[in-house]
C-alpha cells in the first residue's frame, strides 16, 4: 500500500483543487472528483449546480465525461471530496454510483475525503452491492 500513497496524495490533491472551483451558489456545498483512468491520466471534475436545480451536475459525473472525452473507459479508482472535517461523510449519490458502475468494475477503490484528507474508502460492491452493469447486458 506503501507503493500507492504518492498515487493516492495526487489524487486527493487533485480532488481537493477542483472542489474549490464547483459551483455551488445554492447549496454552497462543494464537491470535487478526481479518477485514475485506466491510461494512468488523472481526470477531475467538480459539482455544477443549476438554479434549474435537476440540471446541475455531481462532481463525479463531471469527472467521468472529462474521462470518456479524453478516450478512457475504464475507472481505476475514484477520489470525492466534499464539505469540512467536522461535516457527515460525503459518498457519491446514487446516480453517481450507478454512473460510476458503468466504467468500474465492483473490486474498484472509491476513497472519501473531506478538506483535510481521506475519510473512509470503499470499494463500489460495498457502496452499490448486487449492481446492475454492462455485463448484464450481454447479447
Amino acid at each position: 500500500m506503501a507503493e500507492l500513497a504518492p498515487l493516492m496524495d495526487s489524487l486527493i490533491d487533485a480532488a481537493r483543487a477542483a472542489r474549490l472551483n464547483a459551483h455551488a451558489p445554492y447549496s454552497r456545498f462543494k464537491v470535487g472528483a478526481a479518477i485514475l483512468g485506466e491510461s494512468g491520466r488523472v481526470f477531475v471534475g467538480a459539482n455544477v449546480e443549476n438554479a434549474a436545480y435537476p440540471q446541475g451536475q455531481c462532481a463525479e459525473s463531471s469527472a467521468i465525461g472529462a474521462m470518456v472525452a479524453a478516450g478512457d473507459r475504464r475507472i481505476r479508482m475514484i477520489v470525492v471530496m466534499g464539505g469540512e472535517p467536522a461535516d457527515p461523510l460525503c459518498t457519491p449519490c446514487g446516480g453517481c454510483r450507478q454512473r460510476i458502475r458503468e466504467f468500474a468494475a465492483p473490486d474498484t477503490p472509491i476513497h472519501v475525503c473531506d478538506a483535510a484528507g481521506l475519510r473512509q474508502s470503499f470499494v463500489l460492491e460495498v457502496l452499490l452491492p448486487q449492481s446492475f452493469g454492462p455485463d448484464n447486458l450481454t447479447f
